[in-house]
């Protein structure tokens, strides 16, 4: 396993909530919105902000089978992207509190 792949996997384990985004993508910004007005606690990781950024991109690509960003997970599982936490958004206070993320 790539160090990238491990580092990715490391951060969904040990996080309720992540979300793999970029500082300048509309549609993370839109995702972090949602779950900041939900007032959810969780572990955010711009891409483009850190060294090993297009590398663990690649890894959650191999996890998840998605490239782009957002990449969200709620409580260890791949949930997709905005548009995917936008049409959960009537579950996501019960999937977030089961998480332990609100």
């Amino acid at each position: 396993m790539s160090a990238a792949k491990q580092k990715a996997q490391q951060i969904i384990d040990n996080n309720a909530v992540v979300v793999f985004s970029k500082s300048y993508c509309p549609y993370c910004h839109a995702s972090k919105t949602l779950l900041n007005e939900l007032k959810a606690k969780y572990y955010l990781l711009e891409l483009d902000e850190v060294d090993d950024g297009a590398a663990i991109q690649d890894a959650l690509e191999e996890i998840t089978g998605q490239r782009s960003v957002p990449n969200i997970f709620i409580d260890h599982k791949h949930i997709g992207g905005n548009s995917d936490l936008q049409a959960r958004r009537g579950q996501l206070n019960k999937l977030l509190s089961a998480a332990g993320a609100l």
